[in-house]
Parts: C-alpha cells; sequence; structure tokens
C-alpha cells in the first residue's frame, strides 16, 4: 500500500495524539497506575510529572553501515583495488524503501500496528484495550505500544549495541532499554510522538524495517532475507513476508535459525497472513497458498553470511579478520580505544589494506597445495597430529603486509568447519586474532649472529663447536641469570657435525652447538636485545626467554614478527612496524589517515650487511638451498626447526621483502619429517612466493662487509704442543684465550708432562675468549726405527730397538734356499747322433756361508708406536735349526 506521510496523521495526528495521550493520562491514572499506589504509594500527579520531564525529541540516526574492504590488485596502485570484505558490527545492509517489497509493508501492519497511517505516534485506543488487558492480567505496563513506539524502544536498543562491544556490559544496557516500566512507557509514548512531528509515516516504516532484529547477529529485513531465503527484501512473497516479521516480537523463540522454532513462526505467521487478508491488503487465493505453505526446511533457504570475514575472499579472510582486530589502533578512527570501536561499529568506512591480491593468491595457493587442510590424524603409536602451515611476507621498508596464508580455511562461526578450517589465524600474535606462536628453531640463531657482530667480533673467527655438553652457570645473562641446573646438552642434526669452524661455517650449516658456544661468549639478555630491536615478540605477549637454549630458538613467536625482524636485516638494518591499513574513507568521503609506517634504525648497517651475507651463504650452500628460487635477485634466509621436528620453518627473503613459512603442529608432538617430502615442505612454501615477490618488487645487490666484521677480533692460535702447560697457558691466556687441560694423559712422543695435542689446531682464526682445550702427554711413544734397510744383524736390530726404548722383541727365523747344481742332461734319443769325446767337468765348489740380516719388521719403519708394544722382526739365516 502506498504509505502516507505527516498529513492528517502529521502534525495534527501528533497533537491529536498528544490531546489523546493527556486523556489516558488520567485513565491510566485509574486504571494501570492506582495498582500501583497500593503497591508504592505513588500519587497519581507524580505520574503527570513523570511524563512531564521526559524528553520530547529522539532522532532516527544513521544505522550502523558496511564498512568495506579493499586490497591492491597487484603491486602497483595503478592497478586499482578489488573488495574482500564487507564488515558489519551487525549483520545489516541497509535499503531504501523502495528496496522492500510492500508484501513487507502489509505483513508489518498486519502484526505490529493496523492503525498506523491513522494515529499521530500513539493509539489511545490500543493504550486502553492493552491496558484493560493487562490490568485483567495483573500487569501494568505491557502492550499497546504503536510501531513507532517500538522504533522508539528498537533505537534505544541500537544505541546500547553500538556504545558497547559483545558483553556483559552490552546485554545490560540492551536490557535495560528493554526493560518494562511505566516510565519507560511513558517515555516511548511521548518520544514516538516527537518521533511522529518529525518524520513521514514512510521514514518511521523505513526506519524500523532496517533496525529491527530477525534473531542471532541479524537486523533489518535486507539481511533478514538475505540469511533465511537467499532473495532480496525485495523479491518476498507473501509467506516469506509474514514469517520474518513473526520473528520480530520473538526472536529467540520464531527465528528460523533452528528447526525448533519452524512450527511457532509458522503460527504467528499464519496470523499475520489472516491479518493481511482481513485489512483487505491480499485476496482470498492468496491467503490460502500462504497458509498452505508449511514453515520447512524446503521453505527456509539458510544462505552463507555476505558480511563479516567468514564472507570475504576465501583469499583474504585471514587478512581481513587481523585488520578488525586492529581497529582499536586505528587513531583516525577515534582519541581512545573505545571511540574507535564505537565508530567502527557505525561503520560507512571504506578501508584500503595493505594486501596485494596478485600476490596473495600465489601465496595462499602454494600453503594450500603444499600443506593439505586435512593433515589431521593419528600415528600407528596413538599420537595425535594437526598440522598446520603458513606464510606471510612483510615490504621491509615500509612495513605493509603483502600477503597473509595459511593452510587452514577460515572460519569464526560458532557451529566451525571442522579439522579443515580455524579461526586461529597462525600467522600473527594473539592479540590479534592469532594463535600463541612457536618456537622458531635455528631462525633464531640470527639474533645471536647480530649480538655477536655489534660485540665486534668476525664471520671468519673460528668458535669450538665440538662439545655438546654445556654448564648453564658458565654463561652470562644480564638479566636473568646466572642460570643454574643440570647441564645442557644440545644435539646437532644430521650433516651438520660439531667441531672447530668459522662462525660463518657454523651459520651455513646450522650448527647448534656452535651456536651454543656463540651464546656462551656474550650475554645472553643481548641477544634478547638484538631480536626486541628488531621487533620480535613473543606471540603471548610475555618476555622473551633468555635461557642458555634460547639461542636455539625456544621462544614462541609468530610468523610476521619473525618476517618482519628478517626484513629489517635484509633492509639494512631499519626497522619498520607491520601495517595493514594504508587509509580509509568515511560515509561522507572525507579520506582518513591508516597505519602510520613507523621506522627505526634497529640495528648497525655494517652489521646488517654482514648478517645478509651470511644468510645468503646459507641459501646458495648452506641449509636452505631448497628455498632458493634462483634469477636475478638474491635472496637470503635462514632454516629453523625445533626439537623432534615439531616445527620447521624458513625466514629471509629480499632486501625489499621478509618472508617466514612454518609448517608444524597445531597440537601434539608429531614429528613433521615423517610426513611426506616433510622437512621441506617449508621450502615449497618459500621458494614459489619469494620467486613471485622478486618478479614484482626486485631487489638489490648484497651490500658488501666491512673487512672489521669478516675478521673481527680473531687471533690466529701458536702452536702450544711440547710446551710445559704453565708456560703454555701464559701463552695463550696472554693472546686473549681461555686454556682447558682436559683431564688423563693421551699416548704421545712428546715428552711425558708436556702438551701432547690442542684444540683448536694450531693457526686457527680464533675468536677470543674461545676455549683451547689441550692434553698431556703420556710420553710412552716413540718412532719406530728402522731396521731392515741398513742390513742388521740380529744383534744390531736388538740394540737399535733397546736404544728406542722396546723391549719385548720376537723374532722369525728365515732360512736361506741351498744354492743348486748344474741341470742334467735330457734324455738321449732313440738314434743318438755320435758326438766327439770330451772330458767330464770338474764337481762344483759350495759357495761361502752368508751373514744373517734382518729382513722384515713390524711395525714398519716411522710409525709412531708405544714403547710396550710387541715389536716382531725376521732374520734370513742359511740354518734355523
Amino acid at each position: 500500500m502506498s504509505a502516507q506521510n505527516s498529513s492528517p496523521a502529521g502534525a495534527l495526528g501528533a497533537f491529536a495524539g498528544m490531546i489523546g495521550l493527556s486523556a489516558i493520562i488520567g485513565l491510566l491514572t485509574t486504571i494501570m497506575v492506582t495498582p500501583a499506589i497500593a503497591v508504592t504509594g505513588m500519587a497519581a500527579n507524580n505520574t503527570i510529572g513523570i511524563f512531564d520531564s521526559l524528553p520530547e525529541y529522539i532522532r532516527i540516526d544513521p544505522l550502523s553501515q558496511r564498512n568495506e574492504l579493499y586490497a591492491q590488485v597487484s603491486n602497483d596502485p595503478e592497478d586499482g583495488y578489488v573488495k574482500i570484505a564487507d564488515v558489519f558490527s551487525e549483520n545489516r545492509e541497509e535499503v531504501d524503501y523502495d528496496q522492500i517489497a510492500e508484501t513487507v509493508i502489509q505483513a508489518t501492519l498486519a502484526a505490529e500496528d493496523r492503525r498506523f497511517y491513522s494515529h499521530g505516534g500513539i493509539d489511545p485506543q490500543g493504550i486502553v484495550r492493552a491496558a484493560l488487558g493487562n490490568f485483567a492480567a495483573g500487569d501494568i505496563t505491557g502492550g499497546g505500544s504503536t510501531l513507532t513506539q517500538q522504533l522508539v524502544k528498537n533505537i534505544f536498543i541500537n544505541q546500547a549495541i553500538q556504545q558497547f562491544p559483545p558483553g556483559e556490559e552490552r546485554n545490560e544496557a540492551v536490557r535495560a532499554a528493554q526493560e518494562t516500566t511505566l516510565e519507560r512507557k511513558l517515555n516511548e509514548a511521548k518520544l514516538a510522538i516527537g518521533l511522529e512531528k518529525q518524520y513521514t509515516k514512510d521514514e518511521i516504516m523505513l526506519a524500523y524495517l532496517n533496525i529491527a532484529g530477525f534473531g542471532g547477529n541479524t537486523y533489518g529485513i535486507e539481511a533478514a532475507a538475505q540469511l533465511y531465503f537467499g532473495i532480496t527484501a525485495a523479491e518476498l512473497n507473501v509467506a516469506q513476508a509474514a514469517s520474518l516479521i513473526a520473528i520480530v516480537q520473538q526472536p529467540s523463540a520464531r527465528s528460523l535459525l533452528s528447526e525448533e522454532n519452524y512450527q511457532r513462526n509458522q503460527d504467528r505467521r499464519n496470523f499475520i497472513i489472516r491479518g493481511m487478508y482481513d485489512e483487505g491488503f491480499i485476496s482470498a487465493a492468496e491467503r490460502d497458498e500462504a497458509l498452505n505453505t508449511p514453515v520447512d526446511a524446503e521453505f527456509v533457504t539458510l544462505s552463507t553470511p555476505r558480511s563479516g570475514c567468514i564472507a570475504a575472499d576465501e583469499y583474504a579472510r585471514y587478512m581481513c579478520d587481523y585488520v578488525v582486530n586492529l581497529i582499536p589502533e586505528l587513531e583516525s578512527l577515534g582519541a581512545t580505544p573505545e571511540e574507535r570501536e564505537t565508530a567502527w561499529r557505525q561503520g560507512g568506512y571504506d578501508v584500503y589494506t595493505t594486501l596485494d591480491m596478485s600476490l596473495q593468491r600465489v601465496a595462499q595457493d602454494t600453503v594450500w597445495s603444499v600443506v593439505p587442510a586435512d593433515a589431521v590424524g593419528e600415528t600407528g603409536n596413538g599420537i595425535p597430529y594437526d598440522i598446520g602451515g603458513a606464510s606471510i611476507s612483510v615490504e621491509s621498508n615500509t612495513g605493509r603486509i603483502l600477503t597473509m596464508a595459511q593452510n587452514k580455511r577460515f572460519d569464526n562461526s560458532l557451529e566451525g568447519g571442522g579439522v579443515t578450517t580455524s579461526a586461529v589465524n597462525f600467522n600473527t600474535d594473539f592479540p590479534y586474532g592469532g594463535s600463541r606462536g612457536f618456537q622458531t628453531g635455528s631462525t633464531y640463531k640470527i639474533f645471536a649472529l647480530v649480538e655477536w657482530l655489534e660485540s665486534g667480533r668476525g664471520l671468519q673467527e673460528f668458535i669450538d663447536g665440538s662439545r655438546s655438553r654445556f654448564e648453564p652457570a658458565t654463561f652470562t645473562d644480564s638479566c636473568n641469570g646466572p642460570w643454574g641446573g643440570a647441564a645442557w646438552e644440545p644435539r646437532n642434526f644430521a650433516g651438520a657435525g660439531g667441531g672447530v669452524m668459522s662462525v660463518l661455517q657454523a651459520t651455513v650449516n646450522s650448527v647448534n652447538t656452535s651456536y651454543a658456544a656463540i651464546a656462551q661468549q656474550l650475554d645472553l639478555c643481548g641477544i634478547a636485545d638484538a631480536a626486541e630491536r628488531l621487533g620480535v615478540t613473543r606471540a603471548d605477549g610475555g618476555p622473551l626467554q633468555t635461557n642458555p637454549s634460547a639461542v636455539l630458538g625456544t621462544n614462541e613467536i609468530s610468523p610476521l614478527s619473525m618476517a618482519a625482524a628478517f626484513g629489517a636485516i635484509q633492509n639494512g638494518g631499519q626497522y619498520c612496524e607491520p601495517i595493514a591499513v594504508d587509509r580509509l574513507i568515511d560515509r561522507n568521503g572525507t579520506e582518513l589517515p591508516g597505519q602510520v609506517s613507523e621506522c627505526r634504525q634497529a640495528i648497525d648497517a655494517d652489521v646488517a650487511a654482514a648478517t645478509t651475507f651470511a644468510m645468503r651463504e646459507v641459501i646458495t650452500r648452506g641449509t636452505g638451498q631448497a628455498s632458493n628460487p634462483g634469477g636475478d635477485v638474491p635472496v637470503v634466509g635462514k632454516t629453523g626447526t625445533t626439537d623432534n621436528a615439531r616445527h620447521t620453518w624458513m625466514v629471509g627473503g629480499s632486501t625489499r621483502i621478509g618472508t617466514a613459512s612454518w609448517v608444524g603442529n597445531i597440537t601434539g608432538e608429531f614429528v613433521v619429517s615423517n610426513l611426506p617430502n616433510g622437512t621441506n615442505l617449508r621450502h615449497e612454501i618459500f621458494r614459489p612466493i619469494m620467486g613471485a615477490a622478486n618478479a614484482a618488487y626486485g631487489g638489490d645487490a648484497i651490500p658488501e662487509v666491512p673487512d672489521r666484521l669478516l675478521r673481527g677480533q680473531g687471533v690466529n692460535l701458536p702452536d702450544v704442543t711440547g710446551q710445559d702447560p704453565e708456560v703454555a697457558r701464559g701463552i695463550i691466556e696472554g693472546l686473549g684465550f681461555r686454556l682447558i687441560i682436559e683431564g688423563g694423559r693421551v699416548d704421545s712422543t712428546v715428552p711425558e708432562g708436556l702438551i701432547a695435542t690442542q684444540n683448536p689446531a694450531p693457526g686457527a682464526f680464533l675468536s677470543l675468549g674461545t676455549p683451547v682445550r689441550v692434553q698431556l702427554s703420556a710420553g710412552n711413544q716413540t718412532t719406530m726405527p728402522d731396521v731392515v734397510s741398513p742390513g742388521y744383524t740380529l744383534d744390531q736390530a736388538r740394540a737399535v730397538l733397546a736404544d728406542a726404548g722396546f723391549s719385548n722383541i720376537v723374532v722369525r727365523c728365515d732360512a736361506r734356499r741351498p744354492n743348486p747344481g748344474p741341470t742334467p742332461n735330457p734324455e738321449p734319443s732313440q738314434n743318438p747322433a755320435p758326438s766327439p769325446s770330451v772330458e767330464p767337468s770338474p764337481a762344483p765348489t759350495p759357495p761361502a756361508s752368508a751373514p744373517e740380516r734382518v729382513t722384515e719388521q713390524s711395525p714398519a719403519a716411522g710409525e709412531t708406536v708405544n714403547r710396550d708394544a710387541t715389536i716382531r722382526i725376521t732374520v734370513q739365516r742359511d740354518n734355523c735349526r
């Protein structure tokens, strides 16, 4: 039906309503108030006083509007933006009057206020009828509200919702707005009259339909039509319109969110349909068709909400959720966090995020393909596992978050979407919808390297990583030390054995024992300070741990924090706080600033260059080779694997982009390496993302490393073998090292009690403060003399061996073979030719007897042999008897 404006039910109607209400006051005094007088002693004139003291005017303020989130199409802002989400404080989409079906207007009039277009804000007949009914029922306050009065109540409810975030404070404010008291009834009545003076009937009807609650967080007829029937408010038929209006009086009992409510909704709906017929809005045929349509699962078509991060672009839902959690920090929305949240709930903002959708699609598709969302189950040993994967990229020189991807799809509904979804953002800190972080493993070693370089040491200095046992008391921690307890025994992963090596090589191969030795020479508090200056925080908000094992990555940190920190190192040591919002535009079209890019020099540029160089070596010849995308843009990084491979990381990037990729346990202690290609999954994520990032953003060459940060403060270690231990101590400690004499004595040719071995070896370019371990000689070895080549006799050989200190000699005799006689003539032939007569040869003379000589020895000449060893020699003689 065509709605009427304020004439004749406008100003004149409102005036008549006031006159009518004034007359009713007397009636209220006798019918409604008199019972209260018996109870409370309230006088009738007090009621008049209450009424006179109430405010006369209330505005239909703009309702909360949608906030729209946008992302850049590509890395170039000139390519434009694409909308990624509509976010409402309430699930409401405000519409104009001509966007609502006539059936909705008709159902509203039939259900809520059939004389709406004839009264002036209050309905005297309705009030009297309700008052008489309520009096009979013992209720002095209920019933009789016009649609305009209901709008007043809804305005108060809406103000309470917009003023407070979800929680008990909001619930209390809503309860107060709905409180059934005589004063509130009178308040509604007077304000309803004021509304009718200021607004047309159509404006009041539209405001009512846009503000009304339809169950859960759904407000307004448009959102209700979309949610329950998957259509717009303009498309609602008689049965659908009546069913929605049936919800308004009792949303919790009649909403279509639950099948348990279907019958109650149908009962109220049918009452409304009959009223629509009684008022002449619909024909008998339309009435019967609507009544014969049951409210059931076929009638209701619940649709996915079109608002909120759960309904955002599937590639941008976690970024949407992160932005929503940032609202209390967006200063352009208000002076305080409370004001900012209120402004956001009021809505109407276009928010332009830092997300690069072109790169984001690469990142998200990569994570989805590499780490399946359904990697959930139980091992044969009964160990449960739920594997997560995440990756995030930050523009190093601005802090702008370019990508935010993870394997689980976003779902923050109460029902949830099962094991393949999550409402937890793996990339961010806990206050921003994130997890409580993940242990970072060896990626944290980079902060120890930064501290090492800042203390004046160099990449080419050698450290001793041969030990596997460290006493906590030997570590310095100016924050929380000293440390005590049992010895710490870090283990190296296969292929990363310890030993004496340069700091650079220890980084390239990620040697745990070497970095434990590095940390032992530093202040553990200083390592944490280096991390904090680069923006690293624990995801749970607590302080960074500084115990000895922290150098190997025991702190739980978010990928975003790590990506920004590494990006700062790659950016010449300048750290930029991560930001997600570039700018906003409010409902009036005014542009507002987003998050300010706050950058600071966190570490010295030379230190950053040396650290970046070391991370480049990790990618080109170390543990990170599988993450190298190749191409013209150099990529750097550091791998990380926690104890039992529960978490695996790859963090690094280019001089323009910092990227962190994580694959690990969301819950459980599953060994990620047991997955197919398990330890390479992080590389399979990192490599294509950085390849795409390099193509879009480019990158610079790795900066040169100053010589001082290559050589550092190291000294070539002198040779102290053969020295008296105290003399050696003076030499070693005088150079700035520490001499440690290992227990027990070793077999050696060095005289007993002198230094037989040293580690590191002589000539090593060793870091000052590094312990030099020596062992003293037992003096029980010598070099095996040569008793064969000189042709010694047994006695001569014995004498030489005795002089060398050998007394346990075993002799073997080797008899010479006798010299054979002349060869006999062959057998004569059958017909021998005659031969001349010859003289017979004389018999041979036996040779003279040869002297004996030593022909073999064991051990061989030149070998180092213990003096108590058995020496075996072979002597050749004519006769061994």
